[in-house]
């Protein structure tokens, strides 16, 4: 019963956490205002209220589930936390390698785009696509054609031949966040904690974007599960030469 209680607070804290990850922009938003003499202006509704009805731009990051040769299927933690209508749109960098679960990142989201890996049944997938999401060019491809496999020398000529803002790989298993040249490079890892050619030793990942496509900035969860959910906050704005971790 201690057990199950203390499972349940633990629960309960990740969805505060999560909840304070999206709208902990706002209320620095509103905090500088108010240092900045605006404190009298009458503002209709609360917090919470008022930014409940700002519309986000989330787009799921993930990949490498190797279902079911490698992993029976997604972290029972994933599986709530990735709710139907709440995310518009998945990429995704391969290896699902079943139906099932292709099947399945569309009841996350309408909008999915997948390229094929190296494991993956369905050969119809492209090996490199790219879109175009909130004012953002993305480039997406599995990552076993990119040699030395996740280095950044390598992505970096990879993300200059497609020429986009964003590029987005997969391959090693293990998450990454980060900036070359003024271009934001993601590698959510493997979403299972699958086994890879580098480490068995693989933690459960994904990357959940927040994209403001007036500001043209993104902001970047990485979501790691160890024997707690580990999360991490990046900030990236088109052009700048770094993203910054809070």
């Amino acid at each position: 019963e201690r057990e199950r209680k203390r499972e349940k607070e633990k629960e309960r804290k990740i969805r505060e956490r999560e909840r304070e990850c999206v709208w902990e922009r706002e209320k620095e938003k509103e905090g500088k205002r108010e240092k900045e003499g605006n404190k009298g202006r009458k503002r209709k509704g609360s917090h919470k209220e008022r930014f409940e009805m700002v519309e986000k731009l989330l787009v799921l990051i993930i990949g490498d589930m190797h279902v079911p040769h490698r992993a029976a299927t997604l972290p029972p933690k994933f599986k709530k936390m990735l709710v139907p209508g709440k995310i518009q749109h998945v990429i995704c960098t391969g290896n699902l390698c079943t139906k099932e679960m292709h099947d399945y990142l569309r009841t996350v989201a309408s909008d999915v785009h997948v390229v094929c890996g190296d494991f993956d049944e369905n050969k119809a997938f492209p090996e490199v696509k790219v879109v175009k999401i909130g004012g953002f060019s993305f480039g997406i491809v599995h990552g076993h054609q990119v040699v030395p496999w996740g280095d950044p020398e390598a992505l970096a000529i990879y993300q200059r031949q497609l020429d986009v803002d964003i590029l987005v790989s997969g391959h090693t298993h293990t998450l990454d966040i980060h900036t070359k040249d003024s271009k934001l490079f993601l590698n959510p890892g493997s979403a299972t904690g699958a086994y890879s050619g580098f480490s068995s030793d693989i933690l459960p990942s994904f990357i959940l974007l927040d994209i403001e496509e007036e500001k043209q900035n993104v902001i970047a969860f990485s979501y790691q599960l160890k024997s707690s959910l580990i999360v991490d906050k990046y900030e990236w704005g088109k052009g700048n030469a770094n993203c910054t971790k809070s």
